[in-house]
């Protein structure tokens, strides 16, 4: 089979492989479509860990092809996955919180992830309902949106989005559009995307933000959609150490801020400590998602056929390495790796 190999930052190659067996209570997935995420880019840039010589990949959706002795799953079902190995009995598993596990590992950094023809899915991950079911007559491109997506949701709950409250996005990427498309399907409103590119704007619009606006803008254009009070909630969903203010400054008095984005190692920027503590504002961050909110992702995605806008890069798995420089080129949204289906 064909896969894509991470070896060291800046080197990705297509190569050949072995096809994978399932062993006890593993199954065979054959991949259907992978999404790159910004995090397969931060690996990809040294700025994220990852095994060298591991398959990337851990937004994956494909069919269950093949399942060894005991596996609990059945042969012919398309799927999504959690790509999360956890303990289950950390304080975190015990709780809910497998993304939190104190010895987690995830496919597509530790271990072998979804560019690839097939992936062989551990038993753990198996046995623990890591996969998730989802309406084989969806795209692949969007099944495979199943973890950015939960991510998403996880972020959402962490701000207490729910109907009728106003909410603002800082960055206008996939992974703010996504915010856009979640926080729209909840009923929140108005809404503002905060976005320096113009194209990325227009997108924010036809997806249903009600107002968009530069970094520059962001302060005049909030206050008029609030009445100067502010956002109750505000998703920073970009890695730009220097967005985070914006996000503050946008909050209203009791809101919240969550970084939402991943950071290069070691970045810093100096903060109004004062608003955070007069205005008591909440400031948080999310990463992942539990299990629950996987399964509520593969229930709503098959529901938001507008997520095909966001999926703008497709490739086929030969060309796979050159969705990497598509993104670092910001050539497009969201990219994705089209194997089957």
């Amino acid at each position: 089979m064909l896969v894509l190999r991470f070896y060291e930052p800046f080197r990705v190659a297509v190569v050949s492989a072995p096809d994978p067996t399932p062993g006890p209570g593993e199954v065979l997935l054959q991949v259907h479509a992978t999404g790159l995420c910004n995090s397969d880019v931060r690996v990809f840039l040294g700025e994220k860990k990852a095994v060298s010589g591991v398959v990337p990949g851990h937004e994956i959706t494909g069919k269950v092809v093949q399942k060894g002795r005991g596996a609990l799953a059945e042969e012919g079902e398309v799927v999504a996955l959690c790509p999360i190995l956890c303990c289950g009995h950390c304080v975190f598993c015990r709780e809910g919180f497998r993304n939190r596990c104190t010895s987690r590992k995830t496919l597509g950094y530790d271990l072998d992830g979804g560019i690839a023809e097939y992936v062989s899915v551990p038993e753990d991950l198996v046995r623990m309902g890591h996969l998730l079911p989802i309406d084989p007559d969806t795209p692949p491109q969007l099944r495979a949106l199943v973890e950015p997506f939960a991510c998403v949701l996880n972020s959402m709950e962490a701000l207490g989005v729910r109907a009728g409250m106003l909410f603002a996005i800082v960055g206008g990427g996939p992974m703010g559009l996504l915010h856009l498309v979640a926080a729209t399907a909840y009923g929140a409103g108005p809404i503002l995307v905060v976005e320096p590119d113009e194209g990325r704007r227009q997108v924010a619009r036809q997806l249903g933000a009600d107002a968009v606006a530069t970094p520059d803008e962001a302060g005049e254009v909030g206050a008029m959609l609030t009445r100067g009070e502010g956002f109750p909630g505000v998703a920073v969903a970009v890695g730009l150490a220097e967005a985070v203010p914006t996000g503050i400054a946008l909050a209203r008095r009791l809101g919240s801020v969550n970084l939402f984005a991943g950071f290069p190692p070691g970045s810093s920027h100096p903060l109004d400590v004062n608003k955070l503590h007069y205005d008591e504002i909440r400031l948080l961050g999310t990463q992942n998602a539990p299990i629950t909110l996987y399964a509520r992702a593969a229930s709503m995605i098959p529901r938001l056929p507008q997520l095909d806008r966001i999926v703008t890069n497709r490739y086929r798995l030969s060309e796979a390495d050159q969705a990497y420089q598509a993104r670092l080129g910001h050539d497009g949204l969201k990219s994705a790796i089209i194997v089957e289906g």
